[in-house]
């Protein structure tokens, strides 16, 4: 398999993948059937929802502080560690970094992983990593690989059949630097159009999402939607597509249609959220789809993703003013997931979902890649720091990255795996990869990691090649 060089010869492989998929023949399962029944008895959760913290959250800013070393001007890069101090958290020996409180106060119903590593992809790229943590797979891969939602919605089908099973919320994609990209690997694959993503940009509007468009009414509105129903299954494209493909594009409409006719689509409306909660989670647009979150696995959502949303450059792509950004950005995402968590278990549902706050990869101030896998530097990085604009971590790092787990039957107040307390903070104890991990989530869900489907006479799995092992130290 070659590597990658750009973002352009990633779209070519990825487009190539989104194509052959709708020429793909209806997939079949591949793991033996009694093997799925003890692993769905044995299952502690029966929803997910993913945190993702698009661009690359530096773990010693956030949940693995180092020494606290605070700006001087004339300071040496090197010398610089974490850039916020350390606070306790609600577990004895565990800390965050200062900005993380409420989070904080929550650590004893979850598990800290510090030692997530990211996979040797050539030149880093976003997109590459990205597509590699959603799907499991690195590109280019010759199949169009679903998203780890779109695995589940399969495997388990829906909790509610008014309520998408796989929905996303938070990232927009018009006028988006890297939309194709994004586009590539938020979707159903192989497994067809009716597994793929139920979007919700803006969690603001999220109630127009289950609305007929202003100014129309419901029936007319239905009359369109039955007559975009007969376009699609003529068009020359629906033609080209294999009849799986097409029908799964048919039933997803039809999915779409129920939902607006059904009483779970109240869930979408926060504006019927008491205020007081209502405004505990309004720290933005990410705070808003924490929210949007809950309310969604209340009336029986399966998998949801919630995202800070991924822009190149912009939020936790820190390449610049890394210190004062996630300043900014812990104020978003602090409240809103100590609520959520706290939410959850108040309503007796944080023991059936797990929670999984996770980045492509991590940062640091002097290395790009990993200490012995270093590849060219992507952000100048001077040895004497004049101003705030240097002073934080910038550069990719795939050394070591924090996890956070919530629920689902996993730990509480447990911490895996060790980092080094010297730069550039890499693992050094315990290493968690990409696919374990997949194999873990999937595992409290009851899905085996050699659960998959036969695709062009061969079988893919929901790990890579079906080796992922979950991770046991951090189950319950």
């Amino acid at each position: 398999m070659h590597q990658i060089g750009s973002r352009r010869d990633f779209l070519k492989t990825a487009s190539l993948a989104t194509i052959s998929a709708l020429g793909a023949s209806r997939p079949r399962p591949v793991q033996a059937a009694d093997d799925i029944e003890t692993l769905r008895r044995d299952a502690k959760a029966d929803a997910v929802i993913i945190l993702w913290m698009g661009g690359g959250m530096a773990h010693a800013e956030t949940f693995d502080p180092k020494r606290y070393t605070p700006f001087k001007p004339g300071m040496k890069a090197q010398d610089v560690a974490s850039t916020f101090s350390a606070i306790p958290t609600a577990v004895d020996g565990i800390r965050f970094t200062q900005g993380l409180e409420r989070m904080a106060r929550v650590m004893d119903r979850g598990t800290l992983i510090r030692t997530a590593v990211g996979a040797d992809l050539g030149s880093i790229l976003h997109s590459r990593h990205q597509y590699h943590w959603h799907t499991g797979y690195e590109p280019p891969v010759n199949v169009a690989a679903p998203h780890l939602c779109a695995w589940v919605a399969h495997a388990l089908g829906p909790k509610n059949a008014a309520v998408p099973a796989y929905i996303d919320i938070g990232q927009r994609i018009d006028g988006n630097g890297e939309a194709e990209e994004l586009k590539s690997f938020q979707t159903g694959g192989v497994l067809g159009s009716e597994f793929g993503p139920f979007r919700v940009p803006n969690p603001v509007d999220a109630v127009a999402t289950v609305r007929p468009p202003a100014g129309m009414t419901l029936s007319r509105f239905q009359n369109r939607a039955r007559a975009y129903k007969r376009l699609v299954d003529a068009s020359p494209v629906a033609r080209q597509a294999s009849d799986y493909q097409r029908e799964s594009l048919l039933r997803s409409l039809e999915n779409a249609d129920r939902l607006l006719n059904s009483e779970a689509a109240k869930a979408f409306d926060l504006t019927l959220e008491p205020r007081p909660s209502y405004d505990v989670y309004n720290t933005g647009r990410f705070g808003l789809g924490c929210l949007l979150a809950r309310r969604l696995v209340e009336v029986g959502a399966r998998c949801i993703e919630v995202t800070t949303e991924y822009i190149p450059f912009v939020n936790w792509d820190t390449h610049d003013n890394g210190h004062t950004r996630l300043a900014d950005l812990k104020t978003q995402i602090d409240a809103p997931i100590a609520r959520l968590v706290l939410d959850l278990e108040q309503r007796g549902l944080l023991d059936r979902t797990l929670i999984v706050l996770a980045s492509e990869f991590s940062r640091s101030v002097l290395i790009e890649g990993k200490a012995d896998k270093r590849v060219p530097d992507q952000v100048a990085q001077p040895d004497v720091l004049a101003g705030l604009a240097t002073y934080g971590h910038h550069r990719h790092f795939t050394g070591a990255g924090s996890v956070l787990l919530f629920g689902g039957g996993v730990k509480k107040g447990y911490v895996h795996g060790e980092t080094s307390e010297e730069s550039p903070f890499g693992t050094i104890k315990d290493p968690v990869t990409v696919t374990d991990l997949h194999a873990t989530i999937y595992h409290q869900l009851g899905i085996g990691p050699k659960f998959g489907v036969i695709t062009e006479e061969r079988p893919f799995y929901v790990t890579k090649d079906g080796v992922g092992k979950p991770v046991k130290a951090v189950l319950a």
